[in-house]
């Protein structure tokens, strides 16, 4: 429910993390008065800790408190070395730590961290990575990869703190001067009158026709003035199944079954890519969702296959026969003593769950038995053994596992497949094909959660159709349920998106099964997300303009109030909502922070440490306004202490509310979307005065990826860097490595045929690279050599199974010898080139010119693979694709990609060019168009 204006000024009852109870969303007339009257805790009241209003002497006191003067730099989140942090409320430990996903934990006996808080508990070395970058991210120390003459480190985060902070100024000052001139332009084209009777002619045209022609695209001229829907399929509320191809005329020759199906798929897609809805006349009413809608429901779990008879779990070294239901319950146990998953295994909070849900269905089911039919007890699961069922489990894995599957049985395995999930990848909405995302109910498991989540461990229920809600249209055919089931409901509501809905049994979710990323209702709900952050233009000046104000507030809520809003636009945090920390993991947001979660170090620097969304460690420091800092100094003024709420008197939806009175929808969220795309939007602007924009296709999706690495920056998208990231960048300075000792092995060719060569080039040219060794060499040699074998043995055994499904003879082993003896020759030719310090000229017709183009062309590639090493060590600690995908506007990158001639598969997987189809073609005309 809502709250009223009036509660703007009254603390809000939630608990402060020592038992005290929430008082959260109560109606006003339902909570008595003398909730907000006490400043004791009680067991009936929480206490009110903040006062209502800040006084001139509490802000004088504060004044005295707190240093003045800044290094600058605000609202930049700042790299801080281990020694200088110094908390002017309590004692802080220096160590710092990086941001990690803290699902893995290390649960040995020997840790001392029970006691600490869960954000302070020690992870293990393998912690979980985490690839998104939509909340800041701590810089977490790291070995540097080994220097390379060619990379070089251009990211951003070198560049002066003061230099960032000017920039970030100049875009704010820029972005209040459009929004005033927007505000401008939208008030004098109201004031203007009608020029002409003529104008308003079109009243007896209908409405849709009208709306039709007058409406434009996302701003952007159309150039089609119809709804985008081609002639040939303007009977697109027929089903697609049923609709009529356009006659082609036939040609001669066969037409094989793979091409006749090509040809049908590509029909298909191009008869899905028809309906241009952005085009389309924006219906009356908006909530209606769909007229007709038709599906085959959702893809249950395959049912479970009993284990073997010797396949027992033995309890105190014995086996015992499980009813079948705990069977299946210890299978999924079973299934995580994988390296990858064992971690959950030493939770003790994971085994005290799973224990109690699997010794309850034990118990339910009948108990378990002997072998001679006696009852055994299952009391501790420390006496169970699931060896055995492990051994099993592991052997039917890796039967089926593809890569010790032949080329047939791959084959075989892709086509059952495809064959029971066909009737559920497409549903007809309006008559429109479109794809299914996640048609499949979640096989029955063990919950894990995120970070230290209380229930992790119990057992994720099999969900039957008894618990499933259809959604569909009223003439539609109702999917059959399995036999001798049936639906919970089926219903027919227009208004809803989703396909079906069950609740799930651990948290009591909702899930839903909903169209896929690239159909027309998610596509929609892209555009409008982006469009609401394109239409917060307009207010976004007045907004900064007010809170920066009532950081000043002798009101204490709109102090807090306007902190939150500080927070939320400059350090892009997240809101945060509410949390029933019994039953979810204590993730925080900007609203929700503890006293404990934030550190002030004088003048003006605030560090946070908290867990945020999806359980990822925020563990930063920030340089803020000096009224910032003095304020969050002020509402952790004592009596706070650990627990209690830094904005007591705020939560996420008084604050929505209030946004929502400058712009209708607005929410927290829809400023990071603004800032990350108003940033990239300013800084592509400037691209064409910098040389690399006519540079190489490579350096220019370079320059896009600089443009988005400093949008991360200065939005604070950051992430840590990847435990993987040196390795990978040791892979490519091998490769660069690689085509450079190549390079000089065809220049030494070159001087094999004309040793001339070496006067006229000069031996500069001739001389292998510094960075090359003598022992790089000889292990690079004997990686060529390895790497020609194996490709010889692939190849051989691709052709034996080729062989075997074509039912002939399989080729000896004594051919496979035969074709390794190249693998020999080369090894005695890199032997020799060793000892001679020679390389013989390779190749039919060797020519002076033909080596000097390889040498060119080999240049060439190390260029590319330099540029991409630059721009992947810049980019190690920011998720370019999380941005790109979730918060820059994706007409920016076409608009980019047009403008500067570079094909946007280089920005776009085909995956991400369907999602983003509205974007490509609603701007495909337009060269000028902006955010």
């Amino acid at each position: 429910m809502g709250y009223s204006s009036s509660d703007d000024d009254r603390p809000l009852a939630r608990s402060n993390g020592n038992g005290i109870r929430k008082i959260l969303h109560a109606p006003p007339s339902r909570v008595h008065p003398s909730t907000f009257a006490t400043n004791a805790p009680t067991d009936q009241h929480p206490r009110t800790v903040s006062a209502a209003r800040v006084t001139a002497s509490m802000d004088k006191a504060l004044d005295r408190s707190v240093p003045k003067g800044s290094g600058g730099g605000e609202g930049l989140v700042v790299r801080r070395s281990n020694s200088d942090a110094m908390d002017v409320d309590s004692p802080l430990n220096n160590k710092r730590k990086s941001r990690t996903s803290i699902t893995k934990i290390d649960y040995k006996d020997d840790s001392d961290s029970d006691g600490e808080p869960l954000a302070k508990r020690q992870r293990s070395k393998k912690a979980l990575q985490s690839d998104s970058d939509d909340e800041p991210i701590s810089k977490s120390k790291s070995n540097k990869p080994t220097p390379r003459k060619a990379v070089i480190d251009s990211s951003d985060d070198d560049l002066p703190l003061g230099h960032l902070a000017k920039k970030k100024v100049a875009i704010e000052n820029a972005a209040a001067k459009e929004a005033q001139a927007l505000r401008a332009k939208e008030a004098k084209k109201k004031a203007t009158p009608r020029k002409s009777i003529k104008d308003e002619s079109d009243d007896d045209v209908p409405l849709a026709k009208s709306s039709a022609n007058k409406r434009q695209s996302n701003g952007v001229a159309a150039k089609r003035k119809s709804n985008g829907v081609k002639k040939e399929e303007s009977d697109s509320d027929a089903p697609i199944s049923k609709k009529a191809k356009a006659a082609t005329p036939a040609k001669k020759g066969k037409t094989t079954p793979a091409k006749e199906k090509k040809k049908a798929v590509e029909d298909e897609q191009e008869e899905e890519e028809g309906y241009e809805w952005w085009n389309a006349p924006k219906p009356e009413d908006d909530s209606i969702k769909w007229q007709t809608l038709e599906h085959n429901g959702v893809m249950f779990a395959a049912p479970y296959e009993p284990l073997p008879k010797h396949v027992r779990l033995k309890y105190d070294g014995q086996d015992v026969i499980l009813p079948l239901e705990a069977e299946e319950v210890a299978t999924f146990w079973v299934a995580m003593m994988t390296p990858a998953s064992s971690h959950h295994l030493e939770n003790p909070k994971f085994r005290e769950n799973f224990f109690h849900d699997f010794s309850e269905i034990i118990k339910k089911a009948g108990g378990a038995k002997n072998l001679s039919g006696e009852k055994v007890p299952i009391k501790s699961l420390e006496k169970c053994d699931f060896s055995k069922m492990y051994d099993h489990w592991l052997a039917k894995t890796e039967a089926k596992k593809n890569k010790n599957l032949s080329k047939a049985e791959k084959e075989a395995a892709k086509a059952e497949k495809d064959k029971l999930e066909a009737p559920y990848l497409y549903c007809l909405w309006d008559g429109r094909k479109q794809k299914v995302g996640n048609f499949r109910v979640e096989p029955p498991s063990l919950f894990r959660g995120r970070g230290e989540h209380p229930k992790t461990g119990r057992v994720k229920a099999r969900v039957w159709p008894e618990q499933i809600t259809i959604n569909i249209g009223k003439d539609a055919k109702v999917p059959e349920p399995p036999k001798g089931h049936k639906w919970k409901a089926v219903q027919h509501d227009q208004k809803a998106t989703w396909l079906a809905m069950w609740q799930e049994n651990i948290n009591g979710a909702y899930k839903y099964v909903m169209l896929g990323a690239a159909s027309d209702v998610k596509g929609q709900s892209d555009y409008k997300k982006f469009e609401k952050a394109r239409e917060l233009k307009k207010h976004i000046d007045k907004i900064r303009r007010d809170y920066n104000k009532e950081l000043k507030s002798e009101i204490m809520a709109d102090r807090q109030r306007a902190t939150a809003m500080y927070l939320i636009d400059k350090l892009a945090l997240r809101a945060g909502n509410e949390k029933d920390t019994e039953n979810e993991a204590d993730t925080v947001g900007c609203c929700s922070l503890k006293y404990e979660h934030i550190t002030l170090e004088p003048p003006n620097n605030v560090t946070f440490d908290f867990l945020g969304k999806d359980s990822i460690r925020y563990n930063e420091t920030a340089k803020v306004d000096a009224q910032v800092f003095k304020n969050l100094k002020l509402f952790k003024k004592a009596p706070k202490t650990d627990g209690d709420d830094l904005f007591d008197r705020l939560t996420t939806s008084q604050l929505n509310k209030h946004l929502n009175s400058y712009m209708q929808g607005l929410t927290a969220k829809v400023f990071r979307t603004y800032n990350a795309s108003f940033t990239m939007s300013r800084l592509l602007r400037d691209l064409e005065k910098d040389p690399r924009s006519k540079g190489s296709i490579m350096e220019k999706v370079k320059l896009y990826n600089d443009c988005n690495r400093e949008v991360a920056i200065l939005c604070n998208h950051k992430r840590t860097v990847g435990a993987s990231h040196e390795q990978q960048m040791q892979k490519l300075g091998d490769r660069i490595k690689g085509l450079r000792y190549q390079q000089w092995r065809t220049k030494m060719m070159m001087l094999d045929i004309d040793p001339s060569q070496k006067k006229k080039k000069g031996a500069a040219y001739f001389q292998l690279d510094e960075d090359i060794d003598k022992e790089w060499i000889l292990e690079h040699q004997q990686f060529l050599i390895e790497e020609q074998r194996t490709k010889i043995t692939k190849k051989f055994e691709k052709e034996n199974e080729k062989r075997k499904a074509d039912k002939e003879k399989a080729l000896p082993e004594k051919e496979l010898k035969e074709r390794l003896l190249v693998a020999k020759e080369l090894e005695a030719k890199f032997k020799k080139e060793n000892k001679s310090n020679k390389v013989e000229a390779e190749g039919r017709g060797p020519t002076v010119e033909k080596f000097v183009a390889a040498v060119q062309k080999l240049d060439d590639r190390v260029k590319v693979l330099e540029t991409q090493a630059e721009d992947r060590d810049g980019n190690k600690e920011v998720a370019l694709g999380t941005s790109k995908i979730n918060y820059i506007d994706p007409r920016l990158t076409v608009v980019f990609s047009k403008k500067f001639d570079v094909p946007i598969e280089k920005f776009f997987s085909k995956t991400l060019r369907d999602k983003f189809r509205w974007a490509i073609k609603s701007v495909e005309d337009a060269d000028d168009w902006e955010f």
